[in-house]
């Protein structure tokens, strides 16, 4: 992640005088992620994450934190969002809009097993159950107008074979229908960075973090964004380990049983997924933004999968490919 906006003991200080936290004791940046600024903070009264949000507009805000009050007092493994004294769950810092959230103990596991996988499936589905009665709403800022917007911009910098891939995956996302399907509040970027087990070794989830990228969209996309990142074999490949999808859908619809629609689209939903990655990925790439500790991911990863979902069109349960 990249620290776009430099906070200092002394301005943190004042500003966690509107908390009950107690005084400052320690501060660190956090070196992961991409879109915000983001510190571990540690006063007399426990331990936080302090998120300094980058692009996400003020007005945004009570869309995201709401949604992780939301599904913290639906008893969904999320940290909530730390009230000021005046009940908000954010204000400004250094001109940003700024938050702080208890932090998680626990740790990513990178290289999940099929439980792990069972563990993430059975989490999304209840994530997306508890969310019908939330009633706030927002439009994906990484949703249609983006993705033609962010092609144009990246277009410049691909070979021919990468624009003739963009081209056919930006008509398949516009007229494929999946804008459709049932939706609700999704986390929408559900990658193994941003949870958090209690014990890597076993599947018990201590913390869903990062909800940044959170919108109303289709669950099947949703779901199609954390197999895409969970469900990989070979990540120099792209392919899908079907153990691992079998092992995540089937937990999924023990939970929340998907439409027919949303099964015929599967395909349709995976590329989507990879697509918008992707075209993330290569415009943090090639027209990045100033800012310290800078780690822009590599766009072929996304590239490579994308490939993969448009050559080999996979069933929701993908017992045969």
């Amino acid at each position: 992640m990249s620290v776009y906006t430099n906070v200092t003991a002394e301005e943190l200080s004042v500003w966690l005088e509107r908390y009950r936290a107690g005084a400052l004791r320690m501060q660190a940046p956090i070196a992961a992620g991409i879109e915000n600024t983001n510190y571990f903070v540690t006063t007399e009264n426990g331990d936080y994450v302090l998120t300094l949000y980058e692009r996400l507009p003020a007005a945004d805000l009570p869309f995201y934190l709401g949604l992780m009050a939301h599904l913290a007092q639906a008893g969904l493994p999320v940290p909530m969002p730390e009230a000021d004294r005046d009940g908000a769950y954010f204000s400004t810092l250094n001109g940003k809009p700024a938050g702080l959230i208890a932090r998680v103990v626990g740790a990513p596991q990178l290289t999940p097993t099929a439980a792990h996988c069972a563990a993430i499936g059975e989490t999304l589905a209840r994530m997306h159950l508890a969310v019908v009665d939330y009633p706030r709403t927002l439009a994906n800022a990484r949703g249609r107008e983006w993705r033609e917007a962010t092609a144009q911009a990246v277009r410049p910098f691909l070979s021919d074979e990468q624009r003739q891939l963009l081209d056919a995956e930006m008509v398949a996302a516009r007229d494929g229908g999946i804008e459709q399907l049932p939706r609700g509040a999704v986390h929408a970027d559900l990658f193994r960075d941003n949870v958090l087990f209690d014990d890597p070794e076993e599947t018990r989830i201590g913390g869903i973090i990062d909800f940044g990228f959170a919108a109303t969209d289709s669950f099947g996309y949703d779901l199609a964004i954390t197999v895409n990142d969970w469900c990989v074999a070979d990540p120099t490949v792209g392919d899908l380990d079907i153990v691992r999808v079998n092992a995540m859908l089937g937990a999924y619809q023990s939970v929340r049983q998907p439409t027919v629609a949303e099964k015929k689209c599967w395909s349709l939903l995976l590329r989507a997924g990879a697509l918008r990655f992707w075209l993330s990925r290569l415009y943090d790439y090639y027209l990045p933004r100033e800012g310290s500790l800078v780690h822009a991911h590599d766009p072929m990863h996304f590239e490579r999968i994308l490939r993969q979902r448009a050559r080999v069109l996979p069933d929701w349960l993908t017992l045969e490919l």
